[in-house]
């Protein structure tokens, strides 16, 4: 099995898109008017209009809702990516050292989601992402 990709429902699809590909520095591939993905090395992000739920099941997915996940990207530098970025989203914390290896910083996307960006700082932690 092969993690595809992850899919964000949203309220408003052209702001979601627009900052996503600041974030990634990717371009969308607009999909359907209702549908776009941002493809990466790793998987795809999806963000679908809140009109595209319906197509599932009625009120199965909601925008603006996210209080558990957490969209996280490996980058080469996250302290350059906070400077490029900092002063056009949401910060949720400054670039910081975790105790599991990882720098990384916190923002939030337009409709609440989490986005976190990190880069791996201790031998461990390279080796752990060193095959992804």
């Amino acid at each position: 099995m092969k993690f595809a990709s992850t899919r964000l429902v949203a309220a408003d699809i052209k702001r979601m898109v627009a900052f996503y590909e600041l974030v990634t520095g990717a371009r969308a591939d607009w999909l359907a008017p209702v549908f776009a993905e941002i493809v990466t090395p790793g998987a795809a992000l999806a963000i679908g209009s809140v009109e595209t739920v319906a197509l599932f099941k009625e009120g199965s997915a909601e925008p603006c809702a996210n209080k558990t996940a957490i969209l996280e990207f490996m980058v080469s530098d996250v302290d350059a990516e906070f400077a490029r970025l900092k002063d056009q989203v949401e910060v949720v914390h400054e670039p910081k050292d975790l105790p599991w290896g990882n720098r990384t910083v916190q923002f939030c996307d337009p409709e609440g989601t989490r986005v976190a960006l990190y880069t791996p700082v201790t031998d461990a932690a390279r080796r752990r992402f060193s095959g992804r």
